[in-house]
C-alpha cells in the first residue's frame, strides 16, 4: 500500500499538467481532492458533456444566503485535471477537506480573509529565497513553465516523453516512513512535488496553524486513514502545496479526533454552478487567487507554440475592434517577447513579456488597446456552464429555460441591449429582467436609452456566479421567475415601515415586470399608506413614480386598473396642502421643496388633458377608495375664474367638464382668443374670480390646469422663501399663465428684500436654464441692474448664490448673456444686434408667421 502526495497550487497550469500525467503513471484506486466532502455525489457530473469549465462546487445553508461557499475549478486547475482524469478512468473520488457543514456553521466559509492575511505566503517565501520580488513570476518560471508543453522539451526534461515512470514521493502510511524515490530514467513530475514538498516543509518550519487551518488539516488526515482503512492499496493524495507537510508528518488519529470533537454543524446542500475567469483572478473558495486566468486557461490549452498563438490572437482581438495590425506587427512582437525573456533568463516568455510586446509592437504604445487586450485575453470573458442533470432548486430550472426561450445567454462580459417593446420577444426580455430585479438577481442593469421613444428599453447584461445563490434564496417565493417576482413585492408591498415613495416606486416595477396579480396589493398598501400620511412632501415624493406607472403601463400593455383614482386623489390632497407645506421654511428645505414641486410638475405633464370626473358625472370609481369627493380632502368647487366668456357654463359632447383653454392658450368655450400670458394672467381672465379664489383648483378641471392653479395661488403670496417663489413664477411663465414676470422680478430685487433672498429668487427662476435671458432683455435688464445697484459688501454675500445659478447653465448660454451684458447697457436694455430697436414690418412677416402656424396645427 502506497499513498502519494501531489502538492500544486491552485489553478496553476503547470500543476494540472503534472498532475494528470503522475496520475496516469501512478494509477491510483482512489484519489483524495482537497475540497468538501458533501460534494462527494456530485463527482460523476464532471463526465457530462454539457459540464464546460470553469464551474465551482457550491455549499450552503439553505435560507440563510450569507452562509455559503464556494471551491472553483477552471480547466487549468490541478483538482479538476485530477477529477477528470478519476471520472474517466473508473476511479474512485473524495473530498477531503473540513464538511461544509462544519465550517459554515461555524462561519468560516473555506478559508476567512483575516486568517489568509495572517497566513505566511510561501510562494512569496520561496519567491524571496530565490532572490524574485515577484512571486508570481517565480512560480512560472519555476514550476508552470518547465512543466508546460511537453512536446516543446527534451526527452531529458521532467516533461519529456523519453523517461520511465518514477516511484514518486510516497508515504506508507498517514503518520509513517517516506518511500524511497527513484528515478527509473529521466525525472518526472513527481520529483517536482517532491522538491516542492521539501520546500513547503523548510517554509513551515516552527510555523504553528490556527485553529482553523489545524482543523482542516485534521480532517484531511484523517481522511486518508479512511481510505486506508477501506483497503485501498494505491492512494493519490491532490491539496495545496502548504499541506503536504501536514499531511506527510507522523501524527496520531487521537489527536487528530480531539481537534474535530465539538464542532458546529449546519445542514448544508450542494451543487455546481457556473463559474467565470473573472472571479478567478480574486481570492475565493480555496483561498487561492490567479491574477492571469485567461494566460493560464491559454497555456494550458494551447497545443504548441504558446507565445505565437497568443500575439496571433491578441492581434486578433484588435482587428476587431478595426486598428490595423498586421502579419509583420505579430512576428516583430514575437521576435520581441522571446529576446526580452533570453534577456531576463526565462525558461519561457512569460506574460510580462508578452503584454510588453503587445503594447510596444501592436499598440504602438498606446496603453488603451494594450488595456483591451488584457482585459479580454489576461483575464479573459470565459463563463462555465453545468448540465442540466445538475442538482437546481426549480427556480434556477425555469430561468434556465426562460432564458433560452427569450434567446438571452448568460455571459461574463457585460454587453449592451437594446430592446424594442413593441416586439414581442423584447418585451418578454424586458419583463424576465425587471422580475430579476424584483428578486435581488440584477443580471440586467438599466441604462439610457439613445433613442427617446418610451418603447425603447436598453439594458447592460453580465452575469456573475453568485447569481446562482441569490437564486436559491429566492426559491423561497417560488418555483417560476413570475410567481417569485409577485410574493416578493407582496412581501414588500405588506412591509409596514415601507415609505410611501417605495411602495409607488414599487407599483412602476409591477408594472414593468408585468405581475397584475402583485398590483392590487401594492395599490391597496399605498391607499392605506397614504391615508394615514399627512405629509406633503411624503405625497410629492410618491406622486411621480404613479405617474409614470400610469402614463407608461398601457405602452407595455400592462394593465394598470385602479391607478388613475389614486393619482388623481394624491394629486387633489398635494394641491390642497400645497399652500401649508411652503409656509416657514428654511433655505435647504425649501430648495428641497423645489425638487419635488419640479418632479410632479414634469410628471403631470404625462397626464391625459381631459378633466376628472365628479361624483354626479361618475358614481363610483371602480377602485375601491370611494368617490372623488371624498378623496378630495374637502377642496371647495369654486366657478372656473380661467373660463373667460366662454364660462364653465359650456359642455363638451361627451358629457365631461369644459376645459376653458388649453396650454396653448386657446379657449374653448368661446371664439375669442385669449390676451398673451394664457391661464391666469392680470386683465380679463380675472373677471367673474370670487375675492380669494384666484388660483384655486376646481372640481372638472383637466389634472395639469388643477395643478398650475395651486401654482398660480401660491405664487401670489407673500410669505414665499425667495427660491420657492423665483421658481413658480418661472413654471407659471413657462406655462404662459404670468404676464407680469418683469414685474414680479422687478419686485422681489427691489430694496425692501434683502440681497440674499433676492439671490434666491433669481436662482429659483432661472434654474430651468439661462436661454430666458438671452432671448428677453427686459430681464436680463432687471437682473443686470440689480446686480449693479448692489453694495460691495451685499454682492460678496450673494455670490456664492449666483454663482451656483449660473454655473448651472451651459457654457454657450453663459458665453451669450456675457456678450449682450458687455454690449453695454443700451443693448441690454433694447435687446442688441442690428435693428434691434426698428419697428417690425408686420405686412412682411406675415406669411412667415402663417407658415409657423400651419406647421405647429394653429393655422
Amino acid at each position: 500500500m502506497t499513498t502519494t502526495i501531489l502538492g500544486v497550487r491552485h489553478h496553476g497550469p503547470g500543476s494540472a499538467r503534472a498532475v494528470r500525467s503522475a496520475l496516469e503513471r501512478l494509477k491510483p484506486d482512489v484519489v483524495l481532492i482537497e475540497g468538501p466532502p458533501e460534494a462527494d455525489a456530485l463527482v460523476p457530473l464532471a463526465a457530462d458533456p454539457g459540464m464546460e469549465p470553469p464551474v465551482a462546487l457550491l455549499a450552503y445553508v439553505p435560507g440563510d444566503r450569507a452562509k455559503a461557499a464556494f471551491w472553483p475549478f477552471a480547466v487549468f486547475s490541478p483538482e479538476w485535471q485530477a477529477i477528470r482524469y478519476a471520472v474517466e478512468a473508473g476511479v474512485e473520488v473524495r473530498f477531503c477537506d473540513l464538511p461544509a457543514a462544519h465550517s459554515l456553521a461555524a462561519g468560516e466559509g473555506g478559508a476567512p480573509e483575516e486568517e489568509r492575511a495572517v497566513r505566511v505566503d510561501p510562494i512569496g517565501a520561496l519567491a524571496e529565497a530565490a532572490g524574485y520580488d515577484d512571486p508570481e513570476r517565480w512560480w512560472e518560471d519555476a514550476v508552470e513553465h518547465r512543466l508546460d508543453h511537453p512536446i516543446d522539451h527534451p526527452a531529458d526534461h521532467p516533461m519529456g516523453n523519453g523517461g520511465e515512470r518514477p516511484s514518486g514521493p510516497r508515504t506508507g502510511h498517514p503518520g509513517g516512513r517516506r518511500g524511497e524515490t527513484g528515478t527509473g530514467g529521466a525525472a518526472g513530475p513527481e520529483t517536482v512535488f517532491e522538491a516542492i514538498a521539501e520546500a513547503m516543509a523548510a517554509v513551515r518550519e516552527g510555523y504553528t496553524p490556527d485553529p482553523h487551518e489545524a482543523r482542516r488539516e485534521a480532517y484531511m488526515r484523517r481522511s486518508l486513514r479512511q481510505a486506508v482503512k477501506d483497503g485501498f492499496r494505491e492512494i493519490a493524495v491532490v491539496c495545496g502545496a502548504w499541506h503536504v507537510p501536514a499531511l506527510a508528518a507522523p501524527s496520531r488519529a487521537s489527536d487528530d479526533d480531539r481537534l474535530l470533537r465539538g464542532m458546529p454543524k449546519a445542514r448544508v446542500e450542494t451543487t455546481w454552478v457556473p463559474w467565470t475567469h473573472g472571479r478567478l483572478a480574486a481570492w475565493s473558495g480555496y483561498g487561492a487567487g490567479v491574477t492571469s486566468p485567461g494566460w493560464y486557461h491559454h497555456l494550458f490549452t494551447a497545443p504548441d507554440r504558446p507565445v505565437e498563438r497568443w500575439l496571433a490572437r491578441a492581434a486578433e482581438v484588435l482587428r476587431e475592434e478595426d486598428l490595423p495590425v498586421s502579419s509583420a506587427h505579430v512576428i516583430e512582437a514575437v521576435r520581441l517577447a522571446q529576446s526580452l525573456a533570453t534577456l531576463r533568463d526565462r525558461p519561457l516568455a512569460g506574460l510580462n513579456e508578452v503584454s510588453e510586446a503587445v503594447r510596444a509592437v501592436l499598440c504602438e504604445g498606446d496603453e488603451l488597446p494594450a488595456e483591451l487586450v488584457r482585459r479580454r485575453m489576461v483575464l479573459g470573458e470565459r463563463l462555465g456552464r453545468v448540465p442540466d442533470s445538475t442538482p437546481m432548486v426549480p427556480l434556477q430550472r425555469h430561468l434556465r429555460e426562460e432564458q433560452r426561450r427569450v434567446r438571452l445567454k448568460p455571459e461574463a462580459l457585460g454587453r449592451d441591449h437594446d430592446l424594442d417593446l413593441r416586439k414581442a420577444l423584447d418585451l418578454d426580455r424586458s419583463r424576465l429582467l425587471h422580475r430579476l430585479r424584483l428578486i435581488g438577481v440584477p443580471w440586467g442593469e438599466p441604462r439610457d436609452s439613445r433613442g427617446k421613444g418610451t418603447f425603447k428599453e436598453s439594458w447592460t447584461l453580465e452575469w456573475r456566479p453568485e447569481f446562482d445563490v441569490a437564486l436559491i434564496e429566492a426559491a423561497v417565493w417560488g418555483i417560476t421567475v413570475e410567481a417569485a417576482a409577485t410574493a416578493r413585492v407582496r412581501e414588500l408591498a405588506a412591509y409596514p415601515e415601507a415609505p410611501l415613495a417605495d411602495l409607488t416606486a414599487l407599483v412602476e416595477r409591477c408594472l414593468l415586470a408585468d405581475l397584475p396579480e402583485a398590483l392590487p396589493y401594492v395599490l391597496r398598501a399605498i391607499g392605506d399608506r397614504a391615508a394615514l400620511d399627512s405629509d406633503v412632501g411624503h405625497l410629492m415624493a410618491a406622486l411621480p413614480a404613479l405617474i409614470r406607472a400610469q402614463r407608461y403601463g398601457d405602452v407595455r400593455g400592462t394593465p394598470s386598473t385602479g391607478l388613475a383614482a389614486i393619482v388623481d386623489s394624491l394629486l387633489t390632497r398635494v394641491c390642497a396642502g400645497l399652500p401649508s407645506a411652503v409656509t416657514g421654511l428654511d433655505d435647504e428645505p425649501a430648495r428641497q421643496l423645489v425638487a419635488q414641486i419640479d418632479a410632479v410638475h414634469a410628471a403631470v405633464a404625462l397626464l391625459d388633458d381631459t378633466p376628472r370626473q365628479t361624483d354626479h358625472d361618475e358614481p363610483n370609481a371602480g377602485t375601491g377608495d370611494g368617490d372623488h369627493g371624498e378623496s378630495d380632502n374637502g377642496a371647495e368647487t369654486v366657478r372656473d375664474q380661467d373660463a373667460g366668456a366662454g364660462g364653465s357654463g359650456h359642455s363638451r359632447p361627451d358629457g365631461q367638464a369644459e376645459v376653458a383653454g388649453d396650454q396653448d392658450g386657446e379657449a374653448h368655450g368661446g371664439d375669442r382668443a385669449r390676451p398673451e400670458g394664457g391661464l391666469g394672467g392680470p386683465g380679463e381672465d380675472d373677471r367673474g374670480a370670487e375675492p380669494g379664489e384666484k388660483g384655486r383648483p376646481e372640481a372638472g378641471q383637466a389634472p395639469r390646469d388643477r395643478w398650475l392653479a395651486t401654482l398660480r395661488g401660491v405664487a401670489d403670496r407673500s410669505d414665499l422663501p425667495g427660491v420657492i417663489e423665483g421658481r413658480l413664477v418661472r413654471i407659471l411663465f413657462d406655462a404662459r399663465m404670468a404676464d407680469d414676470v418683469q414685474v414680479r422680478m422687478s419686485r422681489a430685487m427691489s430694496l425692501g428684500h434683502p440681497p440674499a433672498r433676492a439671490a434666491a429668487w433669481v436662482e429659483g427662476f432661472l434654474s430651468g436654464g439661462g436661454l430666458l435671458l438671452v432671448h428677453d432683455p427686459r430681464l436680463l435688464a432687471a437682473v443686470d441692474g440689480w446686480l449693479t445697484g448692489l453694495s460691495p459688501e451685499a454682492f460678496v454675500d450673494v455670490l456664492p448664490l449666483l454663482r451656483r445659478t449660473f454655473g448651472a447653465f451651459d457654457a454657450p448660454e453663459r458665453r451669450a448673456i456675457g456678450e449682450r451684458v458687455r454690449s453695454g447697457p443700451s443693448v441690454v436694455r433694447d435687446g442688441g444686434g442690428a435693428g434691434a430697436g426698428a419697428d417690425h414690418d408686420d405686412e412682411r412677416a406675415a406669411p412667415a408667421v402663417r407658415t409657423v402656424l400651419e406647421i405647429l396645427g394653429r393655422a
